[in-house]
């Protein structure tokens, strides 16, 4: 499919469908830093040949969207949180199913809590509460936070963020199961060569919050599946099973070994599980036409 450049309320976002329009909508949110390429394209199409009508979106700051000088976002995480109803808007969605990993599944959580009607379920991967909440919750592994410590990296060297972007994502594979560096090599490469300013995604590592309410995680009134890896080095497994425990209908998918992310040896249990979870939820879908 063909990107597509949104703009609403002035802001330009870069988007991409995939499948029927007709079909069950599914918005696919993904994590701070990384625009909509780590979303991949075979996982895409999975889910629009499953039957499902599936927008991805780069983030402000990421790929071909709108980008802002490095250091100076102008921008808060609120912002990017309305950037996703933005994204339903151009697509004249009232709501969709909600599929968010990493900071992209706190932003979905968020969505739910403060854009409810625009909400059909939510499906969050490899993420954490977005609100505080009670109980503490483990750490970072300590290869996690050694990485994020000592490593560097000169964000206008294209070799440079590429070397340290794959580094990053062996990290974040949790070191279970061998890391395909080829395929995360590629994956980086395009994504650095397609945006604009691949540095300015660092503005996301210092996003003020904005002007969103608190609410608690018990208020999110729709279907929700967690998705975690038992190897994520960022987000223990208790971060999953607590998400799963707070939001009232909540379950959750361990994926035994897996890390951080949306790998691809676990698509065939993933896709199926999302395709299973979104039909349940569609009788709260409303069409274009009806709203």
């Amino acid at each position: 499919m063909a990107e597509n450049v949104v703009e609403s309320d002035g802001i330009t976002l870069c988007t991409e469908s995939f499948g029927d329009p007709s079909d069950p909508p599914v918005l696919l949110v993904m994590g701070l830093g990384g625009s909509m390429l780590w979303w991949e394209e075979g996982f895409c199409r999975m889910l629009a040949e499953g039957g499902r009508f599936v927008i991805r979106y780069d983030h402000r700051d990421t790929g071909r969207s709108v980008t802002y000088e490095p250091g100076r976002p102008g921008y808060t995480g609120a912002d990017l949180v309305g950037d996703a109803a933005r994204v339903l808007d151009a697509y004249g969605i009232p709501a969709a199913h909600v599929v968010g990993v990493s900071a992209g599944g706190a932003l979905a959580q968020l969505l739910a809590l403060h854009y409810a009607d625009r909400v059909l379920s939510l499906v969050l991967i490899s993420t954490s509460s977005a609100v505080p909440g009670d109980g503490e919750l483990p750490p970072p592994t300590e290869e996690f936070m050694r990485f994020v410590s000592d490593a560097h990296v000169d964000g206008s060297d294209g070799d440079s963020a590429i070397a340290y972007q794959v580094a990053y994502a062996r990290v974040l594979a949790g070191g279970r199961r061998p890391f395909d560096e080829a395929a995360a090599r590629s994956l980086v490469r395009r994504d650095v060569e397609r945006a604009h300013d691949f540095s300015a995604a660092r503005n996301h590592d210092s996003l003020p919050d904005g002007e969103l309410s608190p609410a608690p995680l018990s208020s999110i009134a729709v279907p929700t599946l967690v998705i975690h890896g038992t190897a994520d080095p960022m987000f223990p497994l208790r971060h999953g099973a607590a998400l799963a425990e707070q939001i009232p209908d909540g379950r959750l998918l361990a994926l035994e070994d897996a890390g951080h992310g949306v790998e691809r040896a676990d698509w065939p249990t993933i896709v199926p599980a999302i395709l299973e979870h979104t039909a349940a939820g569609n009788a709260r879908q409303v069409r274009p036409s009806e709203s």
